[in-house]
């Protein structure tokens, strides 16, 4: 830093400054350093920098999900990346694959190496043991599922209504064989979604037939071979409410396979990408994933600012698209 200084021409506070980001440093002095950084190939010792901060931040926060691939979370990432950039923070990301004791693991690893904060949509049953990470600083905020038994910030999407819309459009199109085709049970958006697919039969007067429902489809192999069961089943349904991204990719799969994609009609919960080019074009009720990261990285970063805020709840709203799929009537 003491070689920038001197070929830049400028003082070592400067220097420090500059590399750090902070404010209240002239573009002509910025460009300087820059230039004399990069002539020297000059590397930014974050980590020294850091034990010489007097608030211990680190300028960066830990994100943790259930599968970063995913379409959902990879679009709730790039939300808490475009907040984070505009503070100059890394975003590091890492799954957890619905493993609970990962889930515990990742969230230690990210307090050891002392992020500010993390960003997480939990696995376990029970959050109680975040108590003693956030006694130690760590801001913890939620996405997609709420925490149990830890009060905290979190974002989420009002599942039972989103499913309760998605089930009261396919019934407004006369149908009454519809199939519910699920994520885990344990999964509280899962069970959530689930229940709003009950009530809105309930309010239509119309029988849940328990043959008719699979909870236990997680992956997009798992929703198709759910599905093909179910297409050839003594009772088929005339319409397929798929509650997940990936389980409505499946449900695709299926009725293509069966070449009844013009005839049994599909809602999907959640959005992906390329479902209004297929054809028919998916019905979905989308949420805004990006959305949800950008507010989720705006609570962290309030968190981490004033840590005696109240606690915030975020519900994103979501829309029901229609593009088709959903629109096919019963008997075509």
């Amino acid at each position: 830093m003491r070689d920038v200084a001197a070929l830049a021409g400028v003082s070592l506070k400067t220097v420090s400054r500059v590399v750090n980001r902070e404010s209240g440093v002239s573009g002509d002095l910025v460009a300087k350093v820059e230039r004399a950084a990069g002539h020297l190939d000059y590397r930014h010792d974050l980590t020294a920098s850091n034990l010489r901060r007097s608030d211990r931040k680190t300028a960066t926060i830990g994100v943790i999900f259930e599968d970063v691939s995913n379409p959902f979370f990879s679009s709730v990432h790039r939300g808490i990346e475009e907040i984070a950039r505009e503070r100059a923070v890394a975003v590091f990301a890492a799954s957890v694959d619905e493993n609970p004791e990962r889930e515990k693991d990742l969230v230690f690893a990210f307090s050891q190496r002392r992020v500010d904060a993390i960003i997480m949509t939990p696995t376990v049953r029970q959050q109680s043991y975040l108590h003693h990470e956030r006694r130690g600083g760590l801001v913890v905020v939620f996405v997609d599922r709420e925490p149990r038994g830890f009060d905290a910030d979190c974002v989420v999407t009002d599942n039972e209504a989103g499913a309760e819309t998605a089930t009261a459009h396919l019934l407004g199109h006369g149908h009454r064989l519809i199939a519910f085709v699920g994520d885990y049970e344990n999964i509280s958006t899962a069970s959530q979604r689930f229940a709003g697919f009950a009530k809105a039969l309930r309010s239509a007067g119309a029988a849940m037939l328990p043959e008719l429902v699979r909870r236990d489809a997680h992956t997009k192999e798992s929703a198709t071979e759910a599905v093909l069961a179910l297409l050839d089943s003594p009772t088929p349904p005339t319409a397929i409410f798929a509650a997940q991204n990936l389980i409505t990719m499946g449900s695709v799969r299926a009725l293509q396979m069966r070449g009844l994609q013009h005839s049994v009609a599909l809602v999907g919960f959640d959005d992906f990408s390329m479902a209004d080019a297929l054809d028919p074009g998916v019905t979905v009720v989308a949420q805004d994933p990006r959305e949800i990261g950008r507010r989720a990285a705006q609570l962290a970063f309030a968190r981490i600012d004033s840590p005696d805020l109240p606690t915030a709840v975020h519900v994103v709203p979501s829309v029901l698209i229609r593009r088709g799929s959903g629109e096919i009537p019963p008997g075509r």
